[in-house]
């Protein structure tokens, strides 16, 4: 795989630069989505869930929380748990940011923050930003860390980045080139989980088809957040049941 995003790269530079400047430039911007970003839902068994991420799990292309991928998540958790949730989430972020962000929210010396499950959805930004394995690697690794020290080692589930070919708001051979990176970067995120027992990536290996994205042809609808919050629901374990 890096072996033919190489390839590609020293074969088709000019044009993937070219497409790449045209594609910002045309790109549809959206906004986030509106709504509570925390709240407590449910009557089940506790649990305290932390969404953050980038532009999807702020709800990007979708008008309101409720309907995008962090209200979906919620109300399917709620059926077996009080879901105590917040959203930390901003568009453009990568992996930097995302570090960035969550020291700026939980910076309280010697505070231990009460979690049980935190989903993580990030890594495009690090794709279009052209961040090396080794660089996204590592701030995996720093954001692990501060889970498992700051936030009593919660389960914390990884979004695979999305094939990133199949968004139909890139011109193709840009498409495929950007896939090709996001394949690696989650070689990556894949290589540093097996150091974390209670972290895992999370797969799909449904098509991803135009309905399930949104207007821009970026983000997922209603409907792809919907189905990526079941798959994700899906794979959350209890955090007091895992071994």
């Amino acid at each position: 795989m890096t072996l033919r995003w190489i390839i590609l790269t020293v074969i088709c530079w000019p044009l993937l630069l070219w497409q790449g400047k045209r594609a910002r430039k045309l790109a549809l911007r959206l906004p986030e989505a509106a709504g509570p970003r925390s709240g407590v839902l449910g009557n089940g068994e506790p649990l305290r869930l932390l969404i953050c991420g980038d532009s999807v799990a702020a709800g990007v292309g979708i008008a309101q929380q409720q309907q995008a991928f962090s209200g979906q998540l919620v109300e399917l958790l709620a059926k077996r748990h009080q879901v105590n949730w917040q959203l930390a989430a901003k568009t453009g972020l990568d992996s930097t940011g995302l570090n960035n962000l969550l020291q700026q929210l939980y910076s309280h010396s010697n505070a231990i923050y009460q979690l049980d499950l935190v989903v993580v959805s990030i890594g495009v930004n690090d794709v279009t930003a052209l961040h090396s394995k080794p660089e996204f690697q590592q701030q995996i690794k720093t954001l692990l860390t501060r889970l498992a020290s700051d936030f009593t080692n919660p389960q914390v589930l990884f979004s695979a980045i999305p094939p990133m070919q199949h968004f139909t708001a890139l011109p193709s051979p840009l498409n495929f080139w950007l896939g090709l990176k996001a394949g690696m970067l989650n070689q990556a995120l894949a290589s540093e989980l097996k150091n974390w027992p209670k972290a895992q990536l999370v797969y799909s290996n449904l098509a991803l088809t135009a309905d399930m994205l949104a207007a821009d042809g970026f983000h997922p609808s209603a409907k792809g957040s919907r189905i990526w919050a079941q798959i994700l629901a899906e794979a959350i374990v209890s955090p007091k049941t895992k071994t």
